[in-house]
């Protein structure tokens, strides 16, 4: 589980997370919904500890991500984007790279890389040089090298974004079957499908605040919309007519 509780995170004088709180519950798929700006990411980087927080809390699996940002890494898998890859080196070495650095025995990690590639069709790149991949190419070897070490929680920004049509597709399936091997998955998304498709809840955040969290059914009835698209944008515009009742 993932409970996050009045967030808040400034740059400058820049609130872009002011006030976030949610669960994500154990073994469920949450998706993370917003607008450009909305602080989506700069939320998920706060869970990964990647950012410290300015106030709030943050518990990953009941550990404080404050007094003990270890052990969260330790328990989770952390996607923010597909670069960083070690271009002289193989998609096997920059994974395995990884897990070495996390003490992970190596026959462990040659099972673990061999079950992501055949769940992502890394078949064909394992040995190859990352120079010159794919964008989607790139995106397979950077979330199973985030998922060496078997996190029981799995943190994504965006993990489809501009990839084809079939990485998409592999991607997808990837997190359905890590929630039916328990873990606790968060993503953020622009897709509305694929948030629909995918997940057990629904968090949407509008200029750094939570304005709804449910199931798609939820949504679609407290904005009395008809698909998901349009709950969205009805949604995230509440925070706007909150702040003018605010000022008011």
């Amino acid at each position: 589980m993932i409970e996050v509780r009045d967030l808040k995170k400034k740059f400058g004088d820049v609130h872009a997370v002011n006030g976030v709180s949610f669960t994500a519950k154990s073994g469920a798929i949450t998706g993370l919904l917003g607008p450009n700006g909305a602080g989506k990411t700069t939320t998920i980087r706060m869970i990964g500890t990647l950012v410290t927080i300015d106030g709030g809390s943050i518990s990953v699996a009941g550990i404080d991500a404050t007094a003990d940002a270890e052990a969260v890494r330790r328990t989770s898998g952390l996607l923010t984007d597909a670069r960083g890859l070690y271009t002289r080196m193989t998609a096997r070495e920059n994974i395995r790279y990884y897990a070495d650095m996390r003490g992970i025995d190596r026959a462990k990690s040659d099972r673990t890389i061999a079950r992501f590639a055949d769940w992502l069709d890394m078949g064909e790149i394992l040995d190859r040089r990352t120079e010159g991949f794919s964008q989607g190419e790139r995106m397979k070897v950077a979330i199973t090298r985030a998922l060496v070490h078997e996190p029981s929680h799995v943190i994504l920004d965006e993990p489809t974004n501009g990839l084809d049509v079939m990485t998409t597709r592999a991607l997808r399936e990837l997190i359905k079957r890590l929630k039916a091997e328990g873990c606790t998955v968060m993503f953020s998304s622009h897709i509305m499908q694929e948030v629909a498709a995918l997940c057990d809840e629904i968090i949407i955040i509008s200029r750094g605040r939570v304005t709804a969290q449910g199931t798609t059914e939820e949504l679609l009835l407290k904005s009395g919309k008809n698909n998901l698209e349009d709950a969205f944008v009805s949604l995230a515009e509440m925070e706007d007519g909150n702040m003018m009742k605010e000022a008011a």
